[in-house]
């Protein structure tokens, strides 16, 4: 913890001036609040990738009378716990950006949701929430902008991976169970209670924050023409220093393992168990949206892991946390991690191989939500890159 403080104070969001987005947002009309957030190319820092000012705008243009903003706090991907450190050390800063948000689409109330597992935020959470009302920073007439009145609340997940998606998290928001919706209709023209909702993840509501105080064109300036700004990943596994980083998008994986004391690396797990694993050969590819995307998750695995005990780990994860609701991700999962605990004891054919990546490739595409879409990207990837080192099993077991 006490590397994850020092790294933390590298931040870019340590050098922002607390409420200086909110105060250049409410001198401005909604749609030039938009238009700015256009101009920086932010996207999604959740792992989607989705442009924020399209999500916005298209909120914005919805007709109703309740409008919702939501946090998506719910961080429970494996490997992944950038955000916890946003809202224990920038809470200030993800409220701002909610509050922003709320001027720009016309809504009146923010949700906060956090993972049930980080209930030890909730305390902090409710005073700076309560710090702020005070502050004529939530609530009526917020920095005296005549009219514009929004709150925020704080719920409780309840350890559920799949209501990291947003329309899962939507329904346990309104007390159901969580499964995703069918789409269309989306949350930004049916979502919360049947209202137009934004969910946007905690770091990217704490850079549109940033991109109103200090500019479009500043956060353009960094990292790459499609892939825009800095991002904050989660570093563990094998090397020196894990914790949370903070570097402009573009970087390529092997620069990222030298910043972290990383050295003999046989893979990368990027973007955490829904991810894909990158083999040494390929550390020169740029963690980016148009290269390799994601969330923020950079699980490292020195030469002495067993690639596949990882993969058989990231199955027996998702195999509990499938919701059930759809047989490509209910069925599929288990039949995946029955095919990898085969391979474990050297009694997998490869045709059964062969046929076990056919199904992973099958769930890519049927799969209701992205816990199915991706539950096998870390198998398929392993299996690609490893093959020599997984059938090797196979081999011995033949011989013996």
């Amino acid at each position: 913890m006490s590397t994850m403080k020092t790294i933390t104070n590298t931040l870019t969001f340590s050098s922002v001036e607390p409420d200086a987005g909110l105060k250049a947002a409410l001198s401005k009309s909604r749609a030039d609040v938009i238009a700015e957030l256009n101009a920086s190319n932010l996207k999604g820092r959740g792992g989607a990738g989705f442009p924020t000012s399209v999500k916005w705008n298209l909120a914005a243009a919805a007709k109703s009378d309740k409008k919702y903003v939501v946090c998506n706090a719910d961080e429970g991907e494996p490997g992944t716990f950038k955000d916890r450190l946003i809202l224990s050390d920038y809470a200030n800063l993800v409220i701002e950006g909610m509050t922003i948000a709320g001027y720009a689409i016309g809504a009146k109330t923010g949700i906060i949701y956090l993972r049930g597992e980080y209930s030890y935020l909730r305390g902090p959470l409710t005073a700076i929430i309560a710090k702020r009302r005070a502050a004529n920073l939530l609530g009526a007439d917020i920095m005296g902008k005549s009219g514009f009145a929004f709150d925020i609340i704080l719920r409780m997940g309840a350890g559920a991976y799949v209501c990291g998606e947003e329309t899962a998290l939507i329904e346990s928001l309104e007390g159901h169970r969580g499964e995703s919706r069918n789409r269309p209709p989306f949350p930004v023209d049916t979502g919360l209670m049947g209202n137009p909702t934004i969910v946007n993840n905690v770091e990217t509501l704490a850079w549109a924050a940033c991109i109103l105080g200090k500019g479009g064109d500043w956060f353009k300036s960094m990292g790459t023409e499609k892939s825009a700004g800095r991002k904050l990943f989660s570093v563990s596994g094998d090397c020196a220093r894990p914790g949370v980083y903070e570097f402009p998008l573009g970087i390529t994986i092997q620069e990222l393992l030298d910043a972290i004391g990383a050295e003999d690396v046989k893979a990368v797990q990027v973007g955490g168990a829904s991810g894909h694993c990158v083999p040494a050969g390929q550390f020169q590819r740029a963690l980016s949206f148009e290269d390799i995307p994601t969330g923020g998750s950079m699980i490292v695995f020195g030469q002495h892991r067993d690639m596949l005990d990882v993969a058989i780990n990231f199955l027996d994860f998702f195999v509990e946390e499938s919701c059930g609701q759809c047989t490509p991700c209910r069925e599929g999962n288990e039949k995946l991690l029955e095919g990898a605990l085969l391979l474990e004891e050297g009694r997998c054919s490869m045709a059964y191989l062969k046929d076990l990546c056919a199904l992973g490739e099958s769930m890519q595409l049927a799969s209701k939500c992205g816990l199915g879409q991706s539950s096998a990207n870390a198998f398929l990837s392993i299996v690609k890159y490893f093959k020599d080192e997984i059938l090797g099993r196979t081999a011995v077991a033949q011989a013996g």
